[in-house]
Parts: C-alpha cells; sequence; structure tokens
C-alpha cells in the first residue's frame, strides 16, 4: 500500500518506511535503454514492474525516521538517489511502496529559483515567493526591509528580474528562501554556490537558518560540510541505504569504500 501523509506519529517528525520509488520508462527498448542510462552514469537499477514496462529504480525499502534536532546528511556518489529521496520528503514524488510521513512545514531549498517570473520586478518577485512560502501580507511587509538589506540590489529592485545576472536572481531567491523560521528544512549544498563577497554573508545566514529549523537533511558530496553541519548520516548506494548512523561513521565508511574501489 502506498501512502503520503502528515500527521503525528510518536516523537517523529519525518519517518519513512520501507520506500521505493520508481521511473517508468517510455519508447526505449530495454537493451538500448541500458546502454543509455549506464552511458549516462545513472546508479539506478533497470527493472521491469508488473506490467512489463521498463522501470528504473531510484530508491528501494528505505527505511529511518528523523526526530527533532536531527541534522542528517546524505551521502553517495551522482544519481545514488540523494535528490529523489529529499523530493520524495517533500512530497513532489509518491513511492510506489511504503509511507512517508511528515509533521510539520517543508522547507525545500533544491530548486530556489524556481517560479520567478522574469517579467516582474524584484520587489514583485519577493512578495510572490514569500506568500507562496507561507507568510501573510502583514508578515512579508515587516520583514521586507531586512530581505532587501540582504540582497544588496538596490535600484534593481524596481527593475524586471530579466534584467538581473544569474548571480542576481540567486541572491534575490535566496533572501526571501531564508527569512522565515524552517520546520523541515531539505538542502542541496548547490545553495553555497555563488560570488564570494556574496557567500561570506550567505554561509552566516544558512547557519543561523539551519539552526532553526526543527530537523533538517542536507544532500552533499562535501564531506567536511556534512561533518560541520549535521548529526546523522545515511550513505545511499543506488538507491538503497548502505550504511546509517552518526555522520562522523558514515563518512568513514563511505571514504573506506571509494578508496577501495579507486585502488582496484
Amino acid at each position: 500500500m502506498t501512502l503520503m501523509a502528515t500527521e503525528q506519529e510518536g516523537g517523529a517528525i519525518v519517518s519513512l518506511d520501507q520506500v521505493s520509488i520508481s521511473f517508468p520508462v517510455y519508447q526505449a527498448g530495454s537493451r538500448s535503454l541500458k546502454k543509455r542510462v549506464l552511458f549516462h552514469g545513472s546508479a539506478g537499477k533497470i527493472g521491469r514492474d508488473a506490467n512489463h514496462q521498463v522501470v528504473i529504480e531510484a530508491l528501494r525499502d528505505v527505511s529511518f525516521s528523523l526526530t527533532a534536532g536531527d541534522r542528517l546528511a546524505l551521502i553517495g556518489a551522482n544519481g545514488a538517489g540523494k535528490t529523489t529521496l529529499m523530493r520524495t520528503i517533500a512530497g513532489i514524488y509518491e513511492p510506489i511502496l511504503g509511507k512517508v510521513v511528515t509533521r510539520g512545514r517543508i522547507s525545500p531549498m533544491f530548486d530556489i529559483n524556481l517560479g520567478i517570473d522574469a517579467d516582474l520586478s524584484g520587489f514583485d518577485n519577493l512578495r510572490l515567493r514569500a506568500l507562496v512560502l507561507g507568510l501573510s501580507p502583514a508578515e512579508i511587509e515587516r520583514r521586507l526591509p531586512e530581505i532587501v538589506e540582504f540582497t544588496e540590489l538596490d535600484d534593481y529592485l524596481d527593475m524586471p528580474v530579466r534584467t538581473y545576472s544569474a548571480g542576481m536572481i540567486l541572491r534575490l531567491s535566496f533572501a526571501v528562501a531564508t527569512c522565515f523560521e524552517p520546520e523541515i528544512l531539505l538542502m542541496d549544498e548547490w545553495i553555497l554556490a555563488g560570488d564570494a563577497h556574496f557567500m561570506d554573508k550567505a554561509e552566516a545566514r544558512i547557519r543561523s537558518f539551519v539552526e532553526r529549523a526543527t530537523v533538517m537533511v542536507l544532500a552533499s558530496h562535501n564531506l567536511e560540510l556534512c561533518s560541520r553541519w549535521c548529526t546523522r548520516g545515511i550513505w545511499l548506494d543506488r538507491g538503497c541505504i548502505r550504511e546509517l548512523g552518526p555522520v562522523d561513521e558514515v563518512i568513514k565508511q563511505y571514504r573506506k569504500s571509494v578508496s577501495e574501489n579507486q585502488a582496484r
């Protein structure tokens, strides 16, 4: 039985029970598909469903729970299932098997530019994004001066976003995405990409944002960042959990495996 729900379940804020995610692939022969998947480095397992449709098994039998104060690092190679797992927690993907339970507002920060309207001004986009994030109009106006100051965009905020550079759009999105109190924070490491001056400010803001979250899930290749910000870790390999436990122990096992594979 497949179930996505938001409900009270003991002390857990996030709970996954034997969750599996598969993506059907249409209009492709299994042999040619396999070659293409392997060529592009996908780690998902190729299989068939009950209707003999070719599928990519992105997550298989994933179970864990997070309680208040947990900071979870998702570790693994490209294609291991980290982003798929975060999107499953966010409710973007529905599992074909298993159960996902969340309690609290989910704040996904793996595509913060999504929904930016290039024809609107920076101010208009700030207000719209804040509404989407659940802030009331009164809250938005109260927080707006601080958001504006953080962006350092000044008069550009009165101009259409289509006149902005990629870095300016990142500043705009980042400022509004981090202006509220997060509960379930889902974050990709690319959020820390940007020009050096801005990221000096942004890292301190992100750290404060992370500290205010009830729980946090971080997908990252930066193992030092994982060790510094997280308390628990999951090593994903081909959509399955290889290791789950204290973050430094998981990192140790992952590094050991990588070293052994490089030595072969």
